[in-house]
């Protein structure tokens, strides 16, 4: 199933430095369209959300280390959900932008599904639209949601083999917990989704070969669940109590017991950033006809 090492604790999976190896090579390629217009990714910030910003802040800087030409929208809170739309299908018709990424959450006001649903699918880099989601359900997918692609990056890097593993998310969120499920089936895996109605998920946590967690909720998942050998993916980027950012799960007591296991920050987190520049470099590439 993984790599063999000969340690008594689990590996870390290091995302930030798979990151920035996928990212060297997007650069690559959009160094070698030489001729051509940079690739364009138009990120939309509705409201001033510091969590927001800051995710915000560090795709506009991805984009800027590749030479991805960043558009940037800040907008107002008050904005309202017409003039957003507008935009939406102002960035649709422009040719030199290649994605669009509206930053989640929206202001209360708005209908992010609406607004997702605006966006067109060839510039959905987020992989949110229903139908890059129905592509990746009936297996031949295009544009896939970010963190769930980048799960998978994870676990091919450390050459885990899904096929016939039991994985279990814990979250059933559209964004991350139903297009993981799609992602690891698609890789033959048999796929448990736990969720808020789970009556108790400590036994599907014990069962499983492949742990992703989703769910938000800091130190939900307890280490003394963790099945011994098994691989962590901890999605939650949560603040603890003392300020600092934790995950779903009780980190040291899972790696003392798990073969590799993500840390927060640092893990997941980095990928994300990854494959939205990755998406943006294909949906550039399917643009320019490359």
């Amino acid at each position: 199933m993984r790599k063999s090492r000969p340690m008594k604790t689990a590996g870390i999976i290091d995302g930030k430095a798979i990151a920035n190896a996928i990212q060297a090579k997007l650069k690559q390629q959009i160094e070698a369209q030489s001729g051509s217009r940079p690739p364009g990714l138009a990120v939309v910030l509705v409201g001033d959300d510091s969590a927001s910003k800051i995710y915000v802040n560090n795709k506009r800087i991805a984009c800027q280390n590749i030479g991805i030409k960043s558009h940037s929208y800040d907008l107002d809170t008050n904005t309202t959900q017409s003039d957003l739309l507008q935009l939406i299908d102002d960035l649709n018709q422009n040719p030199e932008v290649d994605g669009i990424l509206v930053q989640l959450p929206l202001p209360e006001h708005i209908d992010s599904t609406i607004v997702i649903g605006r966006i067109a699918a060839s510039k959905d880099v987020d992989g949110f639209h229903p139908y890059n989601v129905g592509r990746l359900a009936q297996r031949i997918p295009l544009l896939r949601p970010c963190t769930p692609a980048g799960v998978m990056a994870l676990l091919q890097h450390i050459e885990v083999d899904v096929l016939g593993r039991h994985a279990v998310i814990i979250g059933a969120s559209n964004h991350v917990g139903r297009p993981m499920a799609l992602e690891l089936l698609l890789q033959g895996a048999t796929v448990s989704v736990c969720h808020r109605f789970t009556p108790d998920i400590a036994p599907f946590v014990a069962k499983a070969d492949i742990l992703i967690a989703a769910a938000g909720k800091p130190g939900l998942i307890k280490g003394e669940w963790i099945k011994p050998g098994s691989v962590v993916i901890d999605v939650g980027m949560n603040r603890a109590t003392d300020g600092k950012l934790c995950g779903d799960i009780e980190f040291e007591a899972a790696a003392a017991r798990a073969a590799w296991i993500t840390p927060v920050p640092g893990g997941v987190g980095p990928m994300t950033v990854a494959m939205l520049m990755s998406n943006t470099v294909q949906a550039y590439q399917a643009h320019i006809g490359a």
